[in-house]
């Protein structure tokens, strides 16, 4: 080990020591398991001392294990741990920089029961969860924060405020949490959580934005709420075993249709083992996955499935939300080294009646014939005659081709005069609310998403890809694009391109960022300088993604969309730098 690197880790360890020796010292202040207060980070005026008490630790792998530094008294409540309640990825985040930064020894199996335990005795209640899902299920989207402008800017300078909104703390572990950044991460300081410059002249006595956002995050997600003593009073490790129907989408491969049995693996309350077998509608192509699922605080399924013979790294990461009653659930499936490839999926238990999830074609147009279309379900008419499907006016069943409990495929024809809008289906005593629409032409298309994001790599550090999609539109009844009226019509085929974002002047990007398929997904080019290219630069840039659709009317026309691309450098600081976390996940 270089010297440099053992400076570094050893001045870490002291930041991180001088911390939990800050919070054992206000603990012991307090009176251990009583009300907990203290003053701001920024070394502000006192704050209103806050009373909330912890949660007693009764685990003993906890007590074993974090007392040296969590000190522990006469009612069980320990310095910091008590006064924080997390999603799993919330606790397994805190464990694993015990592990590395603080040399806590842990045996694999010891770090689960620790995250098991905490997760579910000081985990967050479903409405508490509902906005910050996004994270656990690493979605790229754009989320704002608007309950607090100054805190989302202090925030999101580093990370997302998903990390942050599914977090619940005493304002003291607020506090704690930013002395924590400060002392890991000194340019917090420079980046958001104190002003640079002189201060604005409206600004008197209000302290620096990490003031500000303690004083918020200590109000609007203190330890103890309602929600939580409600849930944690009826929790329960939930009864899922048995034939779920499955339904989802996968961007770049369209819409799936499929079955999830659910086992439960013996001796345990929460942890289960699946098998999903699913149909791509676009292509026919079957699918079988085999799974293990720990369902955290009653409701949070973290799953691991492969396909058979598939490696253990190929695996794909399950996080998914049952719903009260367990009759529904809903998530994202994906890949854990590639959190850009992933799938949209819902689940509806199977009983004895019959359940609609979708059809293979979502848009018909009027004045077709002899027009293909599978319907899909669960416990379905065996022999399905063309009198038991209504897919409403305007759309005649000609005949049944072919009929099992999981599909129906029919030939149908669309009037030329068919009233343009969406359709209900109704198969077998099943109902499908919008499960079609009827439409006359494609108005335009829209390539989603809107700004995409890609990074070199290859070499050094992993890619990031990108998969686009063209949707079509019909502007609906008054005719004008992005109108309430306007009628989504799904994925079409479109030709794809990459297209100069003129930027800079003898831009060359085009030439060295990567390469987009014909099924949309850009693949960046390889990271590093690039002696090929002019100043020996990376190979980042600017380019527009362009999609064409041809129409295939009587006159010919072509219809087109764009999206931003940007092609950046590789993610050189993962927050949670394990693809495959071995606890979250079984």
């Amino acid at each position: 080990m270089s010297c440099n690197l053992m400076i570094r880790r050893a001045l870490v360890a002291a930041v991180f020591l001088a911390v939990s020796a800050a919070a054992a010292s206000l603990h012991a202040q307090r009176g251990g398991g009583g009300g907990r207060g203290g003053r701001g980070a920024g070394g502000g005026a006192e704050a209103q001392r806050d009373t909330t008490h912890g949660y007693a630790i009764k685990d003993q792998n906890i007590i074993t294990h974090c007392a040296r530094c969590h000190t522990r008294d006469s009612t069980g409540i320990m310095g910091r741990i008590s006064y924080e309640r997390k999603t799993p990825e919330g606790w397994e985040t805190s464990i694993r920089r015990m592990v590395t930064l603080n040399g806590v020894k842990l045996e694999p199996a010891v770090a689960r029961s620790i995250l098991h335990y905490l997760s579910n005795e000081q985990g967050l209640a479903p409405s508490e969860v509902k906005a910050g899902r996004f994270e656990a299920e690493r979605r790229m989207i754009e989320y704002r924060y608007t309950a607090d402008a100054g805190t989302e800017r202090t925030c999101r300078a580093c990370h997302s405020m998903g990390r942050v909104i599914t977090e619940r703390r005493t304002r003291e572990e607020w506090e704690l949490l930013v002395a924590t950044h400060r002392g890991l991460y000194p340019d917090v300081d420079f980046q958001a959580f104190r002003r640079g410059g002189p201060a604005p002249p409206d600004s008197a006595g209000a302290g620096q934005p990490m003031d500000g956002a303690i004083a918020h995050l200590a109000r609007v997600f203190p330890l103890r709420t309602a929600d939580w003593n409600a849930w944690s009073a009826s929790m329960r490790a939930p009864h899922l075993e048995g034939t779920w129907l499955l339904s989802g989408t996968e961007a770049g491969r369209g819409a799936f249709y499929g079955r999830v049995t659910v086992t439960r693996t013996p001796g345990t309350d929460d942890e289960f083992t699946t098998k999903a077998t699913y149909r791509y509608a676009k292509d026919g192509k079957v699918v079988t996955r085999d799974g293990k699922t720990i369902v955290y605080t009653g409701f949070q399924w973290r799953g691991r499935s492969s396909e058979g013979g598939a490696k253990a790294e190929d695996s794909w990461r399950e996080v998914m939300f049952v719903e009260p009653g367990w009759q529904e659930m809903s998530g994202r499936w994906f890949k854990g080294g590639y959190d850009e490839f992933g799938m949209d999926v819902s689940l509806v238990r199977l009983g004895a009646n019959p359940v609609l999830a979708g059809v293979s074609q979502h848009a018909l147009r009027t004045a077709s014939r002899d027009q293909e279309l599978t319907v899909f379900g669960g416990n379905l008419p065996k022999a399905a005659q063309a009198p038991a499907l209504d897919l409403g006016p305007g759309i005649h069943v000609d005949r049944v081709v072919r009929s099992t409990p999981d599909s129906i495929t029919v030939r149908v024809s669309i009037d030329s005069a068919a009233v343009v809008g969406a359709r209900d289906l109704f198969v077998g005593g099943a109902s499908l609310r919008g499960g079609l629409v009827v439409y006359d032409k494609i108005s335009r298309i829209k390539v989603t998403p809107l700004a995409g994001l890609a990074r070199v790599g290859g070499a050094n550090f992993p890619k990031q890809f990108q998969q686009f999609e063209a949707i079509a539109y019909h502007n609906g009844p008054d005719g004008k694009p992005d109108t309430d009226d306007d009628l989504e019509l799904g994925p079409v085929d479109v030709s794809w391109a990459l297209d100069e974002y003129g930027v800079t002047y003898d831009d060359d990007d085009l030439k060295f960022v990567g390469a987009i398929d014909q099924r949309g997904l850009f693949t960046p080019n390889l990271d590093g300088p690039n002696p090929k290219r002019s100043g020996n630069r990376n190979n980042i840039g600017d380019v527009w993604v362009v999609a064409t659709y041809h129409t295939g009317d009587k006159v010919a026309r072509s219809l087109t969309a764009r999206a931003q691309l940007v092609v950046t450098v590789p993610l050189y600081v993962r927050w949670n730098p394990s693809a495959n976390p071995p606890a979250v996940q079984p």
